[in-house]
């Protein structure tokens, strides 16, 4: 059984695009397959004086962090500086790069497997030590992330991709994102490559289309598998029933 830690740089992720992400998927992602969660940490920041002075802030803040307590991570707060430059513009820092890459060190002793969630390329060097101890480390992102840091991990994965971890808007109720793969341009379709997550940990499958049922101008993005899209599944009763994607949108990020 491979022991597991999960470490997320929560201010890196709220700005780059995993806005509302649930950690209860995180866990799920974690415990499945051969694997436990021993250790999962989420460095998130707070601004004291607002804390203070604006009770809405203070509320949604302490009630957000509960949530991700009831999931089974550590809140680390890395506190807001404000800081005035020569030219007194107010600036504002609340890196939490430190205190997640010593505790990831210091705890990896323990671990098998590290799921680091940043698209921070600071990481780097923290990644590299970490496979050193004999760490498995994957990473997962959402924009902005460092391409070297995609390169220096054991797998990357876009979060936009695990089932459940962001909300996906749906007209039928079967809401999934995917990569486009095998695209044949002169007759218009492909297929969709999206996961699903089982106990046994995350499955590809695939899934037919055709571009006439995307609001996509030039379907030579249909080409470039790093781009991903949102549809439904459903079946088409007009070809045998078979499953196919509709209402493709590409995802904006």
């Amino acid at each position: 059984m491979l022991k597991t830690g999960i470490y997320v740089d929560a201010e890196n992720i709220r700005l780059c695009g995993g806005y509302g992400m649930r950690y209860d998927i995180l866990v799920d992602l974690a415990n499945a397959g051969n694997s436990t969660l021993l250790r999962a940490n989420s460095y998130l920041a707070e601004d004291r004086t607002r804390t203070k002075e604006d009770a809405d802030y203070r509320l949604k803040l302490y009630n957000y962090h509960d949530i991700v307590r009831q999931c089974g991570f550590k809140v680390i707060k890395k506190y807001v500086k404000h800081f005035v430059d020569d030219e007194g513009v107010l600036t504002t820092k609340a890196n939490a790069d430190m205190d997640l890459a010593i505790d990831a060190v210091l705890q990896a002793r323990n671990l098998d497997r590290i799921i680091l969630l940043t698209g921070d390329g600071d990481f780097i060097r923290l990644v590299l030590a970490l496979q050193n101890m004999g760490c498995r480390v994957e990473v997962i992102g959402f924009n902005n992330v460092s391409k070297e840091l995609k390169e220096v991990a054991d797998s990357y994965l876009s979060g936009f991709l695990i089932p459940g971890l962001l909300p996906i808007p749906s007209e039928g109720g079967t809401g999934k994102r995917g990569i486009p793969i095998n695209y044949n341009q002169d007759r218009g379709f492909g297929f969709m490559r999206y996961y699903i997550l089982k106990k046994d940990g995350l499955h590809t499958e695939t899934v037919f289309f055709h571009c006439s049922k995307s609001n996509v101008v030039n379907d030579a993005v249909f080409l470039d598998s790093s781009q991903i899209f949102e549809f439904d599944i459903v079946q088409n009763p007009e070809n045998n029933n078979r499953t196919e994607a509709v209402h493709i949108q590409l995802l904006e990020t």
